[in-house]
């Protein structure tokens, strides 16, 4: 059976149950995803670097590349970029926003990089040394500045700073320090733009994490002001964390600013989103859906504002494929969680009925959604099986000869 038949009988099931089709369409039509320009290029595990054959070496490579995942997939016209990877030699920012929308792009996140120099072997905004401090501070006033250069309204910020020993540093001072560092930076946003904290429970520092939780990131965001909002990294949990919990909480709070999409089985983050624990970023996205879709606020409103991001490090399975097939992943989750009847679930859940809640969520996650996102793609003018496309464009051969490892 082709997909457009499969696609009929979906569609009629669907309309039978009363939901509105051509607002799911709508819907997965405006469905957004961020790459990062990082992505593209060769990274390493914490012991080598196995270097991919055509893997981008320039930001005009990363950038070729990233618009071809948008060709391919539809739904991904923002590339984010790093303040040193994709910083260009002579530091004209704006002939980086050029060549961006030169490829039918726009570039999403702005990325401080505040975790590679030696000065910040201690830290950057918690260092002990008020030079250190008022370095990694001037940078990120930098990023604010080239903000509006480049087009983004987004600042992304995650620190890698903390301590290795119990009395190598004071924790209070510490947090004092970083709230102050964060403060000036802040005073520096453009009009109309966020800034997103990311946190991560441990590593690289093994004793302390400056940044460890959702909860220190959302009351900092507190302190700071309304341009301030957490940014969620799907592999920065302790297992078992409920982290469509912590989502709810920030929706409500008007707090949630975005998503860091990645997957991990043990420790850290960088596997393709949705290949270990599908479930989590379909209950992510019904969440998402459900206060985006409804009418209380702040929910609505900020929902409505989640910045989607990809970010994750390809090591050993190549570049491209594994960002389409991230995007794929996203779009998939993401046409599940329209499918949850919730007008349905809110009257089994205000009746108590356990089980029914739970088959009615399930229900949705175990639709075979693909011949509907074909169809979607297709409307789109881009190909139904992106990831079929791509094997057979002879892309990855083509950059492989003329890049080379």
């Amino acid at each position: 059976m082709t997909y457009q038949a499969e696609y009929a009988l979906l569609a009629e099931n669907l309309t039978a149950r009363g939901f509105d089709l051509a607002q799911i369409e709508a819907a997965l039509k405006a469905q957004k995803i961020e790459t990062p320009s990082w992505a593209y290029a060769n990274a390493g595990t914490r012991f080598n670097v196995f270097r991919w054959p055509g893997a981008a070496r320039t930001l005009e490579e990363k950038l070729d590349d990233a618009a071809l995942v948008h060709r391919l997939t539809g739904v991904a016209p923002a590339v984010a970029i790093h303040m040193i990877w994709d910083r260009p030699p002579d530091g004209d920012f704006a002939a980086v926003r050029q060549q961006v929308e030169a490829r039918g792009l726009t570039v999403g996140s702005l990325n401080p990089h505040l975790f590679q120099q030696d000065e910040y072997r201690l830290g950057t905004l918690g260092h002990p040394s008020p030079a250190t401090r008022e370095l990694a501070v001037d940078f990120m006033i930098e990023a604010c500045e080239q903000m509006p250069v480049v087009g983004s309204e987004l600042l992304s910020c995650w620190f890698a700073d903390g301590s290795n020993y119990a009395g190598q540093d004071s924790l209070r001072e510490r947090k004092r320090r970083f709230e102050a560092g964060l403060a000036t930076v802040y005073a520096h946003l453009p009009p109309h733009s966020r800034m997103l904290i990311e946190y991560k429970f441990f590593e690289p520092a093994f004793y302390s994490t400056d940044l460890p939780d959702w909860g220190t990131a959302y009351a900092w965001c507190l302190k700071l002001g309304p341009q301030a909002q957490v940014l969620m990294d799907l592999g920065h949990h302790a297992h078992g964390v409920n982290i469509e919990q912590i989502a709810a909480f920030l929706l409500d709070e008007g707090r949630l600013g975005g998503f860091h999409f990645n997957n991990r089985k043990y420790a850290d983050d960088d596997l393709i989103v949705g290949s270990i624990n599908p479930y989590e970023l379909f209950l992510l996205y019904h969440e998402l859906t459900l206060a985006e879709q409804g009418s209380e606020e702040p929910a609505r409103s900020t929902a409505r504002q989640v910045a989607y991001m990809i970010d994750q490090s390809h090591n050993i399975e190549g570049k491209l494929a594994p960002m389409v097939l991230s995007v794929l992943n996203c779009q998939e989750a993401y046409a599940k969680a329209l499918l949850v009847p919730h007008a349905a679930l809110a009257v089994a859940q205000a009746a108590g009925e356990v089980l029914l809640g739970h088959h009615l969520l399930t229900a949705a996650y175990q639709t075979d959604v693909r011949p509907l996102l074909a169809h979607v793609r297709e409307a789109l003018g881009v190909p139904p099986d992106p990831l079929a496309a791509y094997w057979a464009s002879g892309y990855e051969q083509r950059i492989a000869g003329q890049r080379g490892q």
